[in-house]
């Protein structure tokens, strides 16, 4: 990969946007629209702050799935993911936790082209 052509520097800095716990995982308040914004304000924050480039997890979903997520969670992720990216102007990567790669490619090729996995 060429940072310098994603990014615009050789040696970036990615700030993470942890997101609260998502509809139908523990801890959650069942209210997609309050993650969203916190997210928008975490992303807009880090970018104000200098960032090249921003991560996306589902951190607040713990205890986190084993192997595969379920299809809410993709959903949830990419509804999260679009709002993001309606307010930033830099590449966005999506991490599934745990480790779900399939999902997090499915995620980013929902939201966008400036995102990336």
């Amino acid at each position: 990969m060429n940072c310098s052509s994603l990014f615009g520097t050789d040696t970036p800095i990615i700030g993470m946007v942890h997101l609260e716990p998502l509809p139908a995982a523990p801890g959650a308040t069942g209210d997609l629209t309050d993650v969203c914004v916190a997210a928008r304000r975490d992303a807009e924050r880090l970018v104000s702050g200098g960032v090249d480039g921003l991560m996306i997890e589902n951190y607040g979903d713990t205890p986190f799935y084993p192997d595969d997520v379920p299809k809410h969670t993709v959903a949830a992720m990419t509804r999260v993911g679009t709002a993001v990216n309606e307010v930033v102007e830099c590449p966005i990567g999506i991490n599934v936790l745990r480790n779900d790669a399939t999902a997090a490619l499915s995620v980013a090729a929902a939201v966008g082209p400036t995102t990336s996995v």
